[in-house]
Formats: C-alpha cells, structure tokens, sequence
C-alpha cells in the first residue's frame, strides 16, 4: 500500500542508534531514497535514559513536518500547516535495557511484518517506534540481535529474494540465514571487539598500538593462521611469535591480527553452511574489502550491500507493514 493510500506522510524517518554511533536518514517512502543524513558518536554510552527523547527531537525535529525539510513549506514556528508529523522508526541497540525503552526480542523464526506487529512506543516524542530485535534461547544455542535483522530484511528486498545467508560485520559480527522472507537463524561473533582487545589490551598486539596502513600479505597470513588445528588462541598468540622470528613487522602486525580474527569467523561460518554458494555482505565498504577477501578465500560468491542502504530499505518496509 501506498503512502497515499494509507494517507501516511510521504517520508519517513530512519534511525540506527547503536552503542557508540546515531544515524539519522530522512527517506522518501515511495522510492526508498534518502533525501538527508545526519551522524555522530552520542550512542548509548553517552547518554542517559531521560536524555533520549531529547537529543533525538534536537536532530531530527526540523524534519519531523511533512514538506518541510526539503521544501521549506513551513509556517512560522516551524511547522507545516495541516501536516502529520513524520514517523520515526529507531533500530539497533536504543531498544535495549541500557537504550531509551526496552523493545521485546522476538523467537524465531520472524518476518518483517512480525518486527511491525511489536514495534514499541518511545516515550518522549510522537510517533515514534522502537523495533523490536530478534532472539535464540535453545540448549544448543542462544544468542540475540538487535538492528541487524533490519539491515537483513533490508537486504533481502534490495537483492529482490526470499532467501538469503546475510553477514553483517561490525563489533559483533552477525550472520543471519533467511529463507521464505523469514529470519530462520543467526549466530553472533564478538570478531570487532576481540580484535580491539587484542590489539590493545594483550602482549602479542603490543606492536600494533600505533595506526598503520592496512598491510595485505599480513591479512592473508593471519587468514591462513585462523585455519591451524590449535585454533584462534593458538593463531593469535603467533602474532608475537611470527614478530620475534618470521619477518612479521610491527606495523603489519594489526593486519595480521585482523585477518586471524576475521578469518577464524568467515571459517566458522563456512564449516556451518558448507553448500552455501552467495553470502550477502552487509557493511561499510572499508569491512566488506576485508569480508570479501576473506570469503572469497573459503569459497564463499560475495555480493555486497551498503548497511546504509540496507538499513533504509528494511526500515521502510517495515514501515509500510506498520502503517503511520
């Protein structure tokens, strides 16, 4: 349906609001374009729960009247005259317990008409929605997700399929299996924050304190290490080995840890889905060049999807299940 039809503003808000980041994209329903952006580092860990309301109305509040940010057909006051307010739809982590309002985590398996049904209220600011993010409590498995079954859904509707396996990098890697345009299965890997600590907290990333150019035949000889019988502890700990007595230089250590860290996950995900042939790769262009390198590695077909754009397309086809 239509925005006209459901007579919904034209434009919607988006929003992915993480540990350390906000993202902010005001979008044209019809077309899924976004039409402005804005970013910055006020994620949770920066504010407090009565916070929340207010630094989002302080972004986004100019968008907020239909025609107004675009057109200028505002009144005095800031308002457009007659206009319904631009709905907003938040994903990622503000739905958390440490985030604005706790949104539920729904059982799999779960559809994008499913995350519609239970979006949350968020106190503070007029039609405004909280997605609900996903879970696994098995005895085998349990595991939880919050922002990324959007940017899958997302993905799914950009690559124009119904089924899919999805990685979606980042401090604490996803990879999401999808099939029948349903979330079926995910499994979280913390390979962003390893890495960090590693590289700043442990003996063996000493070398690599300082930045350094991304070196390739390091990356590679950490993806061949992720793959030794002793494991990651193992490869890991060969960063201080390979320093002291294999040529391994102190500004190639990161990539060497990056690649152990990154590979040991694309390895493990390629043990679980060993018929899998296309991985969708949803994430910033800096980590999927990483991500496809190590895929194409394994024997993974790599197609990519800008997060950016997956987050919109999932948040806007929420939105036209949900219907404000």
């Amino acid at each position: 349906m239509s925005a006209a039809a459901n007579d919904s503003p034209a434009r919607l808000i988006a929003i992915d609001w993480g540990t350390s980041n906000f993202r902010a994209f005001l979008v044209d329903r019809e077309s899924g374009k976004c039409l402005d952006s804005r970013r910055s580092e006020a994620g949770l860990r920066s504010l407090s729960s009565a916070e929340f309301p207010h630094y989002c109305a302080a972004q986004v509040g100019d968008w907020r009247e239909e025609g107004g940010a675009a057109s200028g057909a505002k009144e005095e006051g800031g308002a457009a005259s007659g206009a319904k307010s631009v709905p907003i739809y938040l994903a990622g982590m503000v739905g958390s317990k440490r985030g604005w309002s706790e949104a539920p985590q729904l059982d799999l398996p779960v559809s994008a008409t499913d995350l519609a049904a239970h979006v949350v209220a968020a106190p503070g600011v007029d039609n405004a929605w909280i997605v609900p993010g996903v879970k696994i409590v098995a005895a085998e498995h349990v595991d939880v997700m919050r922002g990324e079954e959007i940017q899958a859904f997302g993905a799914l509707s950009l690559c124009a399929t119904r089924e899919a396996l999805c990685c979606l990098p980042g401090t604490h890697s996803k990879w999401a299996r999808l099939a029948d345009a349903q979330l079926v299965d995910f499994t979280a890997a913390m390979t962003g924050e390893l890495y960090h600590a590693v590289r700043f907290h442990t003996l063996p990333g000493e070398p690599a304190r300082e930045s350094a150019e991304f070196d390739a035949a390091a990356f590679d000889q950490g993806l061949e290490a992720a793959g030794h019988p002793a494991g990651i502890l193992h490869a890991l700990f060969e960063a201080r080995s390979r320093h002291l007595y294999a040529g391994l230089a102190s500004e190639q250590v990161g990539s060497y840890l990056s690649g152990v860290t990154i590979g040991s996950e694309v390895l493990s995900q390629r043990r679980i889905h060993p018929q899998a042939g296309e991985v969708i790769l949803v994430g910033s262009s800096t980590l999927n060049a990483l991500y496809r390198r190590a895929m194409t590695a394994v024997g993974f077909g790599v197609r990519e999807i800008d997060s950016d754009q997956a987050t919109l397309a999932g948040l806007c086809a929420l939105a036209e299940r949900h219907g404000h």
